[in-house]
């Protein structure tokens, strides 16, 4: 692909199902037709997904059922119990799904723990880069790689509560109780990313790979990565420390209702404020970005890390800071994939319903211009998403 047409590429529009696609199939869930929510997907003018691919699972063996315990039963992704999934033939068949629809799929993984603790198992970078690599092989023999844009070797690198593997005998920073974990930037979660990426490299190098994550760091030390994926919030800093957000009520509502209470107030009191702090942080990071010439895609974004739909939970505010960020990352001309906002799902459904919102902001993204340079694989896995 010549350097004339890689610059028509457009960013996509992009949204996170992360592994709710494949847990929430009950009744009423969002994910129990796929062809129903990709079809309400297009519509909304989405052409690029990131889901779980559950590589972890697919080395122990991806034809087994494993049971999955939750990360939280506050929060919407996912489910809130325990549940039984099966990864294959499930991933195949969402990707086909995807296919037939001109959707991109941006494979990453959380890495969710069953009760036979199978993340036990990637105790070395070459056991994670093999777990991908037996992901890969499975959708390479379904015939269905040219839909898979990128891949995600972990979910927010190295935060413990996806990527339990990297600390080893820590039992405490293991389940995410420690004090404190690694940066992405720490040599000894760089060293171990990085090996991981040249280890799939070797099998697979015209794969675009990268780690997401949602720290600050030096990403001068990212250069092993095809692409940057940050996840962006205007309330990761005062905001949240205003509310005194922890993270770590994942099964109480105690810190839900603190967002009830006084969330909406605390950003309307001074709405210029709070979107000063996101444009800041947007613009920051694609000037990161031009300066390492590296090319952007954001998932998860915006606004607030943790909303859902709920009484005293309006959606007004949390869209109306979902719709700045996507407008300044689309000006911004350093994106190649952008998402609305982390609840961009069927089971978010105060946001998922106004498709008017949805709609007016995908026709944005996929009209922006992208100035900084990509990568001719990547360039060839964009070329062909739908319109």
């Amino acid at each position: 692909m010549t350097e004339l047409t890689r610059s028509t590429i457009k960013p996509l529009a992009i949204t996170m199902w992360d592994f709710s696609w494949l847990e929430r199939r009950w009744p009423g869930s969002g994910f129990e037709d796929w062809g129903q929510a990709l079809d309400e997907l297009l519509e909304r003018g989405y052409n690029a997904v990131r889901i779980d691919a559950y590589p972890h699972l697919i080395l122990r063996d991806p034809a087994a059922e494993y049971e999955l315990i939750p990360v939280w039963s506050v929060n919407d992704w996912g489910s809130p119990m325990r549940c039984r999934v099966q990864v294959m033939p499930a991933l195949t068949d969402f990707i086909s799904a995807c296919a037939k629809r001109k959707i991109k799929v941006l494979l990453s993984s959380w890495f969710r723990r069953d009760t036979g603790q199978s993340w036990r198992m990637l105790f070395n970078p070459k056991l994670h880069a093999l777990a991908w690599s037996r992901t890969l092989n499975l959708i390479r023999d379904a015939g269905l790689m040219d839909t898979i844009l990128g891949l995600d070797i972990c979910n927010e690198w190295p935060i413990p509560i996806w990527a339990p593997y990297v600390y080893g005998e820590d039992e405490d920073l293991a389940a995410g109780t420690g004090p404190k974990s690694y940066t992405w930037d720490d040599p000894r979660a760089l060293n171990w990313a990085n090996e991981t990426m040249d280890r799939i490299r070797q099998e697979y190098p015209a794969m675009p790979l990268t780690f997401s994550t949602q720290m600050d760091g030096d990403w001068g030390k990212a250069v092993n990565c095809d692409f940057w994926e940050p996840h962006i919030w205007m309330v990761g800093g005062e905001f949240y420390n205003r509310l005194q957000w922890t993270f770590t009520h994942k099964f109480d509502h105690s810190e839900f209702e603190r967002v009830q209470l006084y969330a909406r107030d605390l950003y309307q009191a001074d709405p210029a404020h709070w979107q000063n702090i996101l444009r800041g942080s947007i613009e920051n990071m694609a000037a990161h970005a031009r300066s390492h010439g590296k090319v952007l895609m954001t998932t998860e974004c915006w606004g607030i890390v943790d909303y859902k739909d709920g009484p005293m939970l309006d959606w007004d505010w949390v869209m109306e800071l979902c719709a700045l960020g996507t407008e300044i990352s689309a000006q911004s001309g350093s994106w190649a994939a952008i998402g609305t906002s982390n609840f961009c799902a069927p089971q978010f459904v105060g946001m998922w319903r106004d498709v008017a919102w949805h709609q007016r902001l995908t026709k944005l993204i996929k009209s922006s211009p992208i100035q900084v340079p990509l990568s001719a694989d990547l360039a060839t896995r964009m070329a062909g998403a739908a319109g």
